[in-house]
């Protein structure tokens, strides 16, 4: 499988890590950035180049997840998922690596640098690598409903639109925010 890697400052080290792992596990490793440890580098554009490299794969046919890290993950998810087709989850955990694959169908996920040692990571990536997706009707259709939102903004439709609202007289439990 191809594996597309980004980080920023924080990751850096992991990243380098990162790759020698996933070689040796027989996977094509192409590294977007950085190069050399800058403390003030700008992540958003290594991790775009990534998430947009993962969509080009997918599409071509090309087995492709990607990996981003940065001190929290944060940052690195939101500038993936900024890229049209691509379901970055910011993962923390065994669970969460492969709930991100099983049910979300994530192509990418984020992870914190700072927040874990090496072994915990490599052991979510190699998990969120070998989780297939569930392919269960109920996360297709979910699935489906984002990408419709992200193709052309459209939602299925509220199931509160057709409710009247509240003119006063009636006897409504209201959200009182003093009463907590």
């Amino acid at each position: 499988m191809r594996i597309h890697i980004a980080t920023d400052h924080a990751g850096l080290e992991f990243s380098t890590q990162l790759q020698h792992h996933l070689a040796e596990a027989g996977h094509d490793i192409v590294d977007h950035g950085p190069l050399d440890y800058e403390p003030l580098d700008d992540y958003p554009a290594f991790c775009i180049r990534a998430a947009e490299a993962v969509v080009r794969d997918q599409e071509a046919g090309v087995e492709a997840l990607g990996v981003v890290f940065g001190g929290s993950g944060n940052g690195e998810q939101i500038s993936a998922n900024k890229v049209r087709g691509v379901r970055a989850a910011l993962v923390w955990n065994i669970a969460t690596a492969e709930l991100a694959r099983e049910h979300n169908d994530a192509n990418v996920i984020a992870i914190g640098a700072r927040q874990h040692t090496f072994e915990e990571a490599a052991t979510f990536i190699d998990r969120f690598i070998a989780t297939p997706f569930s392919n269960e009707e109920r996360h297709v259709r979910r699935i489906a409903q984002i990408a419709a939102f992200e193709s052309d903004g459209s939602l299925v439709p509220d199931p509160r639109a057709g409710v009247p609202a509240p003119t006063g007289g009636e006897d409504v439990d209201a959200f009182d925010p003093e009463a907590g």
